[in-house]
């Protein structure tokens, strides 16, 4: 039970930081875009116990383990649009969402933009990587299912 708890820990503090680094990196290239050299990447506090909680697909990913790379990018997206839009019903109710798509024509209630999916399908799949990075190298099974 001690051990579980705290490789949940570890894997909360792994994604977190994970998270909060890709916001940061997304949100510069948006400053490239603008043609701002500066590259500000901008994130809020709050993005970090929300992405820590891609932890919790640690057990998701033991049981999608032999299932294909389209069929998991797909679970994850879908568990990350569900956990944005709670989190972000949660925070507005608050006055603390720290985003706001309203001006996003794919957005919806403001919480999730679907335009956003493929951006998702990889962070799961980078989240899957990091709390399980064995199943990527070590059988020749699970290797055809990853791809490189």
């Amino acid at each position: 039970m001690k051990k579980t708890l705290l490789t949940f820990f570890h894997n909360f503090l792994k994604c977190g930081l994970t998270g909060w680094c890709m916001e940061i990196l997304f949100t510069s290239l948006d400053s490239l875009r603008r043609r701002d050299m500066t590259l500000k990447g901008v994130t809020s506090v709050w993005m970090f116990p929300i992405y820590g909680c891609a932890a919790v697909l640690s057990p998701v990913g033991r049981l999608l383990k032999k299932r294909s790379f389209w069929f998991r990018g797909l679970t994850y997206m879908s568990l990350i649009f569900s956990a944005e839009y709670l989190t972000g019903r949660f925070l507005e109710k608050r006055t603390l969402c720290p985003w706001d798509y309203s001006r996003s024509r794919w957005n919806i209630s403001h919480l999730i933009r679907l335009d956003f999916a493929p951006f998702w399908f990889g962070a799961g799949l980078l989240f899957e990587r990091i709390l399980m990075p064995s199943y990527s190298r070590s059988s020749p099974k699970t290797a055809a299912i990853i791809p490189e």
